[in-house]
C-alpha cells in the first residue's frame, strides 16, 4: 500500500490509498455532484450492496489527470451499522455524539426556532438514512460515468431502498447563493502529501482529521473497534441548509448608504469579498487579482496584520470557523476542520429583493475525527456565541441562528459600529452524523457472516 509521508520531520505515514477519498480531497473546481440516501431493509441485501460498491469507491489523492478527478463515497449513520448488523461491542464503541445523531443533540448545537428538527425535510433526522452515497466530479459526463457504476450496484439489490437524492453543481457565476466565492480554505494535513491552501499554516496533526494517528494532543483519538474498523475513517456531519438570499440582500441594503457601501458591509459579515480576496490583504475594496492567484487568496494570518479585526472583524463568517493564529480563548488547532460546501438550486437573479419560492442554499460536509471537539464545538462556541473573542451572546452574522434579535460588532476606527436586528439568513433543512471507513473496513462490513 502506497503512504505519503509528511513534509515536516515528523515520521507520520498516512495510509492515504485505504483513506476514502472523500474524506481529504478538496471538491473539483467546477464540480457536479450528487447525495443519495439509503434505507437497509435486510442486513445481508446491505452488505451484497457494499460488495457492488467496493469496486467503485475511490481512495487516494486526485489525479493529475483533471478528467479523472472524480469519486464515489459511503458513510454510515449508527442506525445504519445498526441495520448492517455490526456486533454490538463495535456500535458500543463509536462515540456518543455519533450513536445519539444529529437531530437529538440539535439544541446543543443551535439548531433551534425554524431550524429545529421538527422542520426538517424528511427523511433527516427520523433513523431511516442508513447509507450515504456521495459523488462528486469535475464535470457533468464524468459524474454521469461514476453515478451509473453506483446507480447498477444498489438498483440490483432488492432490500435496499433510495429515499433521498440532492443534485449539487457550482452555479455559472462560480459562487455561492450568497455571491460569494466558496471552497478557498483547506487545511495543511500532516502525512497526506496534499498541500494546504495557506502556506502559513503548520501542518495539523493527521489525528484531528483521520482515526489511527496522533492528534494535536499527541495521543490517539477514541477509534471504533476491532482496529480495521476504525483506523483510516473518520467522521462527518453532513447538513442541507436553505439560504435566504432576499433577506440578506434587504438587511444588506436597509443598512448601507449605497451600493459600495452595501458591498463592504457584505464583506465584512463574511471576511472575504465577493470575488474570495480576503479582508485582511483587501481591505478596502475588492481585489479580483490577488482573488485568481492561488499562492496570496489564502495566505495570511490575522496575529501580525489584523489582530483588533479592523480590516476582518473577530466577528465576521471566515474569522470565526477558522480564527487561525487570532488572540481567542482556547486553541484554534485543536478545532480544525475539513469543510466541503455544495451548492443546490438556482441563483436568486441578481438585484431582486423578494423570494421566488425556490428552494437553494448548501448541502456541506464537514470532516474530522472528533464530532464534538470539532463539529459541535464550533457550532456551539464559535458559530452560536461570542465569547471565545470577547463578544458575549453575538452570533456568526451569516451562519448564526438568530430570531430578528441578532447583533454583530465592526470595529471601526475612532468608533466602533453594531448591526442589530439581525434575521437567520441561513435555515437547517436537515443533517446527519456519518461515519467514512477507511476501505479496508468497508471490506470487513461488506463480509460480515451471521
Amino acid at each position: 500500500m502506497n503512504t505519503a509521508d509528511s513534509s515536516s520531520a515528523a515520521s507520520v505515514r498516512v495510509e492515504i490509498d485505504d483513506v476514502q477519498s472523500g474524506a481529504l480531497r478538496p471538491r473539483p473546481v467546477p464540480y457536479e455532484g450528487k447525495f443519495v440516501f439509503l434505507r437497509v431493509d435486510d442486513r445481508h441485501a446491505g452488505r451484497a450492496l457494499l460488495r457492488r460498491l467496493l469496486p467503485v469507491t475511490a481512495g487516494g489523492l486526485p489525479s493529475a489527470d483533471r478528467s479523472q478527478d472524480a469519486w464515489v463515497a459511503v458513510a454510515f449513520t449508527y442506525q445504519g451499522l445498526r441495520a448492517l448488523g455490526l456486533p454490538q461491542e463495535s456500535l458500543d464503541s463509536f462515540p456518543q455524539a455519533f450513536r445519539e445523531g444529529m437531530a437529538a443533540r440539535a439544541e446543543l448545537i443551535g439548531d433551534v426556532g425554524e431550524s429545529a428538527p421538527a422542520h426538517w425535510e424528511a427523511p433527516f433526522g427520523t433513523g431511516d438514512i442508513h447509507i450515504a452515497l456521495s459523488a462528486l466530479a469535475s464535470d457533468t459526463a464524468q459524474l454521469d460515468k461514476e453515478l451509473e457504476r453506483a446507480r447498477v450496484a444498489y438498483k440490483d439489490t432488492p432490500g435496499v431502498q433510495v429515499i433521498w437524492q440532492q443534485d449539487v453543481h457550482q452555479l455559472p457565476t462560480g459562487r455561492t447563493t450568497f455571491g460569494f466565492r466558496d471552497g478557498i480554505s483547506h487545511p495543511n494535513i500532516e502525512g497526506v502529501g496534499l498541500p494546504g491552501s495557506n502556506p502559513q499554516e503548520v501542518p495539523i496533526k493527521a489525528g484531528e482529521f483521520i482515526l489511527g494517528y496522533p492528534d494535536e494532543t499527541g495521543n490517539l483519538p477514541p477509534m471504533p473497534s476491532p482496529d480495521v474498523l476504525g483506523r483510516n475513517g473518520t467522521y462527518v456531519a453532513v447538513r442541507k441548509a436553505h439560504t435566504n438570499v432576499a433577506a440578506w440582500r434587504r438587511y444588506l441594503r436597509a443598512n448601507s448608504a449605497g451600493a459600495e457601501e452595501e458591498a463592504l458591509l457584505a464583506a465584512k459579515m463574511v471576511g472575504r469579498w465577493p470575488s474570495g480576496a480576503p479582508l485582511t490583504l483587501a481591505p478596502e475594496h475588492d481585489d479580483p487579482e490577488l482573488a485568481a492567484d492561488p499562492h496570496r487568496v489564502n495566505n495570511f494570518l490575522y496575529r501580525e496584520n489584523d489582530d483588533r479585526g479592523y480590516r476582518c472583524p473577530a466577528g465576521a463568517h471566515i474569522r470565526r470557523i477558522n480564527p487561525r493564529d487570532s488572540t481567542i480563548i482556547g486553541d484554534a488547532r485543536m478545532h480544525r476542520l475539513i469543510r466541503r460546501g455544495t451548492t443546490y438550486g438556482p441563483p436568486l437573479p441578481e438585484g431582486v429583493l423578494e423570494d421566488d419560492g425556490a428552494e437553494r442554499g448548501l448541502v456541506g460536509a464537514f470532516i474530522g475525527a472528533h464530532l464534538e471537539r470539532q463539529f459541535e464545538f464550533i457550532k456551539a462556541e464559535w458559530v452560536n456565541d461570542g465569547n471565545f473573542i470577547g463578544y458575549p451572546g453575538e452570533k456568526d452574522p451569516v451562519a448564526g441562528n438568530h430570531d430578528g434579535t441578532g447583533s454583530v460588532t465592526i470595529p471601526e476606527k475612532p468608533l466602533r459600529r453594531r448591526l442589530q436586528n439581525l434575521p437567520s439568513f441561513v435555515v437547517i433543512r436537515g443533517g446527519e452524523y456519518c461515519f467514512l471507513p477507511g476501505l479496508r473496513a468497508l471490506r470487513w462490513i461488506a463480509e460480515l457472516e451471521d
